[in-house]
């Protein structure tokens, strides 16, 4: 069967590349996983992906925004598994700052991420952990900034999971702004990781170091026959790759690396590695700053992987 894509629906499509994300569910066999946004950021596009060019973008102006920016999300994602439920990410929390000519980060605010939970029927007391790709700021605001109304932050039944290598070398994280004192406050929560180590029913860590030393994803999987999960199972796997990519154009163009990437070598690789990942059956991605697209597969087409928004999908 041939789908014949019309000119509206290429522009609805192209619009959601242009703007960040709201709540997005999907069900993976009795678990569900839900984007949960907490704002939004606007990255400069040679200056977030340096080895960009101008002609680069002029071929491919339908990832950026009006104003000439990859539109970026900024949230967590919650799987929930019966009455169980766990936060991976916890957004950049309630603050906000302005574009400053020439970094690569345009304009960034957070703040919505308690509400959006509160409007899914969950308050953050519910979350029995909380689960970080990597400690940036912008995915550990609520971790560590006091909920308002409070002294706390947030999440005060919860533990904090981290990568032992995110851990264990976070000290090279304060020259992309997590300073020691937001580290410190983290410190009494945290609890060390290992890869391939189940964290929540169907859910394991998976090491994916270059964007920061401990970077990790988080492989959520659903049961098929007899119990069995993953490709090829009867079930389905979503594999939540953090920073590892940050936009929908780096699926064809793995080779891009991020300019804070902490070893760029490092993410390139295990960015080939997850687009092939990401082509094989019954496999989900989950991209936290894919603009309006932050579930989708990836298919090869002409030669070069392409990311499918799942909605757009018809699975």
């Amino acid at each position: 069967m041939t789908t014949v894509t019309t000119a509206s629906q290429h522009e609805a499509a192209t619009a959601r590349l242009r703007r960040p994300s709201g709540i997005r569910s999907l069900q993976l066999g009795e678990t569900k996983v839900t984007y949960v946004p907490d704002g939004a950021v606007q990255l400069t596009p040679r200056g977030w992906l340096p080895d960009t060019t101008d002609e680069d973008w002029a071929a491919r102006p339908e990832y950026l925004d009006d104003t000439g920016h990859l539109a970026a999300g900024i949230g967590g994602l919650l799987v929930e598994h019966g009455d169980r439920a766990l936060l991976i990410d916890t957004g950049f929390g309630p603050q906000s700052f302005p574009a400053e000519p020439g970094h690569a980060i345009g304009a960034i605010r957070g703040g919505e991420l308690l509400d959006n939970l509160a409007a899914l029927g969950r308050g953050p007391e519910e979350i029995e952990a909380v689960a970080f790709t990597h400690l940036h700021i912008d995915h550990i605001g609520w971790a560590w900034h006091p909920a308002p109304g409070s002294d706390q932050p947030a999440f005060t039944r919860a533990d904090y999971l981290v990568a032992e290598p995110e851990w264990s070398q976070r000290h090279l994280l304060e020259a992309h702004g997590t300073d020691k004192e937001t580290l410190a406050a983290l410190a009494p929560k945290v609890r060390t990781v290992a890869d391939g180590q189940e964290i929540f029913p169907g859910v394991r860590v998976r090491f994916v170091p270059g964007h920061t030393p401990g970077h990790a994803a988080y492989v959520i999987t659903s049961s098929g026959p007899g119990g069995r999960g993953g490709p090829g199972s009867g079930g389905q796997r979503l594999i939540a790759f953090g920073d590892a990519l940050h936009s929908p154009v780096q699926i064809g163009r793995p080779e891009w690396s991020a300019a804070p990437d902490h070893d760029s070598v490092q993410s390139t690789d295990f960015r080939h590695r997850l687009v092939r990942e990401l082509q094989e059956p019954d496999t989900i991605g989950f991209g936290i700053h894919f603009a309006d697209v932050v579930f989708g597969r990836v298919r090869a087409e002409a030669g070069r992987a392409v990311w499918h928004p799942l909605d757009d999908d018809g699975a």
